[in-house]
């Protein structure tokens, strides 16, 4: 059969105008990561932690990179967690005792593919005599009962102050146990650094700090981004570009001439322009947010995961989780290279 000149192109021309049509399909690893995805960040309001996320998204790193990401608040880090356990969201800031502990006793389809290495955890109080002892019997204002506040409140009962969970009252109150103790509600809290500045200028009298996790426990992993392992199988270059993404928001963060706008994307977490500027000031000082790392450390991981063995949030029956199956450095190292120098 003779085949004309306008026959051997036709499917070449119907392959170039479907392209026209829909152009981002026709490119690699592109047409996956257009779906809308939610990125979870813990506490109403938000802790300063998210404040990441929140820069990635209204600085455009997210389109920049290709994925249209909304960044939505939980109420805590577990919450957000199960979210994406069930594939309900693709990515949530959880605390990485709670990531260890789901992943050890039950399996659970998590796993961490960024993450923040040093907690920033206290015991403050009110009063500026309290000490360990005082704490006996007092209510002590948590996120919720088995959430990240609630766990680093256990590490450092017993770690520091030698005392068991049992022996204080949690109150469950989300991210607002800062305002409760600024109100005079209560005495003692689980802080985060940022929260000392807050509570002072409300009620005008330093905060005490109890007990502070990293003297405690100098090696430590504080929280992981944890997407669910069937998803990001199924839709791996869109969780890269959500890295690349956090990449470049850490670089901004880091510059202090962007001082400002990363007060104003923080407006979410409920703290003043003035307090937000001194909060990233800290955060940068301590490299909360990983400069130029996964923040997946090894031995960082693994030394948490004993101590949760230790302090029973891993069941006694079921071995802890090997790090190669809890964290995922990978994803980081391919979003590292979409990012320029």
């Amino acid at each position: 059969m003779n085949i004309t000149k306008h026959d051997r192109f036709t499917p070449i021309r119907t392959a170039l105008a479907a392209c026209a049509i829909s152009a981002l399909a026709c490119l690699p690893g592109i047409a996956s990561a257009q779906q809308k995805l939610t990125f979870a960040i813990p506490g109403i309001p938000p802790i300063f932690g998210g404040t990441i996320a929140l820069v990635a998204e209204q600085q455009g790193f997210f389109k920049k990179h290709g994925v249209d990401v909304a960044v939505r608040a939980f109420e805590t880090g577990a919450a957000a967690s199960r979210a994406v356990a069930t594939g309900e969201i693709a990515v949530a800031f959880s605390p990485t005792p709670l990531v260890v502990s789901q992943v050890s006793n039950s399996d659970v389809k998590l796993i961490g593919i960024y993450g923040m290495e040093h907690p920033d955890w206290l015991i403050g109080s009110t009063d500026p005599n309290a000490t360990c002892a005082s704490m006996k019997g007092a209510a002590v204002g948590v996120d919720s009962v088995g959430g990240a506040r609630s766990i680093a409140l256990k590490t450092m009962l017993m770690g520091s102050c030698k005392m068991n969970i049992e022996d204080v009252q949690e109150v469950a109150l989300s991210s607002n146990g800062p305002a409760a103790m600024a109100a005079g509600q209560l005495k003692f809290g689980v802080l985060h650094i940022d929260d000392i500045p807050f509570i002072e200028s409300q009620t005008k009298k330093p905060v005490k700090m109890v007990v502070k996790q990293l003297d405690s426990r100098p090696v430590d992993h504080y929280m992981m981004l944890v997407a669910n392992k069937d998803k990001l199988a199924q839709n791996r270059d869109a969780y890269v570009r959500i890295i690349a993404a956090l990449i470049d928001a850490q670089r901004f963060m880091r510059d202090p001439a962007n001082a400002a706008k990363v007060a104003e994307a923080a407006k979410p977490t409920g703290r003043s322009a003035d307090l937000a500027e001194k909060a990233l000031k800290a955060y940068l000082a301590m490299e909360f947010w990983p400069n130029n790392t996964d923040g997946l450390g090894r031995k960082n991981i693994e030394t948490l995961t004993q101590v949760m063995k230790k302090v029973g949030n891993i069941k006694q029956d079921k071995a802890p989780a090997p790090y190669e199956r809890i964290a995922d450095p990978s994803v980081w190292r391919d979003a590292r290279a979409l990012v320029k120098p």
